[in-house]
């Protein structure tokens, strides 16, 4: 299964919410039930778990599936919809949850089945597979024809009071998503990212068993609170997860820890990966082909490093693939953010970009030396999830290890991770003032390019005044023009300059940043990858 169909594919079953009777109407009998016997749970017995597969050859999971299912397209799958009355934890199972759970079914492009189990006084029973809890509509399926022990593709979580709408769901290898505080879904977060933006090709995890603990008041943690486990596996390694979910009003909190275990060397190995989509915005308009003047989940990657600098990575849609690495030691947090909530940036009254969720990870403990590393490939429309970022660890994973990390992830259009400096509000690119050009064989090579990077808020005054110096960078090539100054219309301090790039065909890393007499920083710093335009 490729990574872009897969994100297509669960992006539109969670915005879709894939609802199925309305949840008023419950029955009066749940046809819910489950696998004979139980088993002892707890997290220590589920790493002992992981780590005992990783001792072992990989089995690769079975996706044999009846052939009414595996012939299903995106709108007969869609049209196949789990029965609100039949969700885990509606009464009359349980008539207090906060919490209700429902199942996705097997077909199109989810065809590998997930095991669920339910925790209840440290007992897990496992969820069994049954026709009735699905309403397969116009789907063309005939259910009585459909096997027993047919099985799950994922699940999705609802929060009281908002019974009629998602709040998470986990679909497809080791995806899952969460609404931030507008109630929109967007981007994804991952359990693990192997070898991703390489030549060879990526390895995707799966979370191939879940565990969900029934949610009671009195397990310390509130009743605002979910606790599942997860079980990752895949040729290269194993792992043991638990998520600690948070519900607090508008916004989502993860607690997760994960345990991991490598089968063998991992080239590229990406810890709390988060995965986005940038078709085109105001700082890169190569692929605008649409009415709409910006289309993307994520307009920047924020980075604040472990001694204390704040980052800012406008994103990219490269006609070719863009790898940068920012070297860090105990990083204090990364994240793939929406910052631009202006509706009239983006004019879709139908996707509503300008809600959609950012995703912070804050680590816990120490990660030690690595590098907050961002993928960018190419987009031709808004489909295609084409940005990856995630944690590198300087070493490398090898077999025999066991990998300890834990980390909080905050899902919100405004994280109440803040920083104290002024951020970016906005970053423009175009030709240069330095108006010229050079014909290699057929290619146009302007002699500079203009950067326009706009400022605001931290301690930068809201006025003309002196005491502000923009300190520009360049791997290669060399900056002229460059200018700082204040827009009224915008209460913005526009920092604005031209590179002008040398003959050679690797990419260039701009770096601004604004400081005070002292060489204090007044700003978070501005980061950009720069690459000349391909040869024809």
């Amino acid at each position: 299964m490729k990574r872009r169909d897969l994100l297509k594919a669960a992006s539109a079953l969670t915005a879709a919410g894939w609802s199925g009777l309305p949840l008023q109407a419950l029955a009066a009998q749940q046809t819910l039930h489950y696998l004979p016997g139980s088993e002892a749970f707890d997290y220590t017995w589920l790493k002992g778990l992981a780590r005992h597969l990783s001792s072992r050859a990989y089995i690769p999971p079975s996706n044999v599936l009846p052939d009414a299912i595996k012939a299903l397209d995106w709108y007969s799958y869609a049209a196949i919809r789990f029965r609100d009355d039949q969700a885990l934890w509606a009464p009359p199972q349980l008539d207090d949850s906060p919490f209700r759970i429902k199942l996705f079914h097997l077909g199109h492009l989810f065809r590998t089945p997930v095991r669920i189990y339910e925790l209840n006084g440290g007992r897990a029973r496992e969820l069994a597979y049954d026709t009735a809890m699905f309403d397969y509509g116009n789907s063309g399926v005939d259910a009585t024809k459909l096997p027993d022990d047919l099985g799950f593709a994922g699940f999705r979580i609802h929060a009281k009071p908002e019974w009629d709408r998602d709040a998470t769901s986990f679909l497809g290898a080791s995806y899952f998503r969460a609404i931030g505080d507008r109630f929109q879904f967007g981007m994804s977060a991952r359990g693990l990212m192997i070898d991703g933006g390489l030549l060879s090709p990526e390895e995707f995890p799966r979370f191939s068993r879940f565990w969900l603990a029934r949610p009671t008041t009195s397990n310390n943690t509130g009743s605002n609170t979910l606790i599942l486990y997860a079980l990752l596996e895949s040729p290269s390694i194993s792992g043991a997860y638990r998520f600690v979910i948070h519900y607090e009003g508008t916004r989502q909190l993860m607690d997760i820890d994960a345990a991991l275990y490598p089968r063998k060397a991992i080239e590229r190995l990406g810890i709390a990966p988060l995965t986005s989509m940038f078709q085109y915005g105001e700082n890169d308009r190569r692929a605008d082909n649409d009415w709409r003047p910006e289309i993307h989940d994520s307009d920047g990657l924020a980075m604040q490093r472990g001694n204390g600098e704040w980052l800012w990575r406008p994103l990219t849609n490269p006609p070719r693939l863009h790898f940068s690495s920012y070297a860090d030691e105990n990083p204090r947090g990364f994240g793939l953010m929406q910052r631009d909530r202006d509706f009239k940036h983006y004019q879709d009254d139908s996707m509503f970009y300008e809600s959609r969720p950012s995703a912070w990870v804050e680590p816990k403990g120490n990660w030690g030396k690595g590098s907050v590393q961002l993928i960018e490939l190419t987009a031709p429309d808004e489909t295609f999830d084409n940005i990856v970022a995630y944690w590198n660890p300087a070493v490398a994973a090898k077999p025999g290890q066991e990998m300890l990390y834990s980390y909080r992830l905050h899902w919100s259009g405004a994280p109440d991770v803040q920083t104290p400096l002024a951020h970016v509000v906005s970053t423009y690119t175009g030709p240069g003032g330095l108006i010229g050009q050079n014909i290699v064989g057929k290619r146009r090579d302007f002699v500079s390019w203009r950067f326009v990077v706009d400022f605001n808020g931290g301690t930068l005054p809201n006025h003309h005044a002196g005491g502000i110096h923009p300190i520009i960078n360049a791997s290669r090539g060399g900056i002229d023009l460059v200018s700082l100054h204040w827009i009224e219309e915008t209460n913005n301090w526009r920092t604005q300059f031209d590179f002008r790039p040398d003959d050679g065909e690797a990419p260039t890393e701009l770096r601004l940043v604004l400081q005070d007499d002292q060489g204090n920083p007044l700003s978070e710093t501005w980061l950009y990858q720069w690459s000349p335009p391909p040869r024809p």
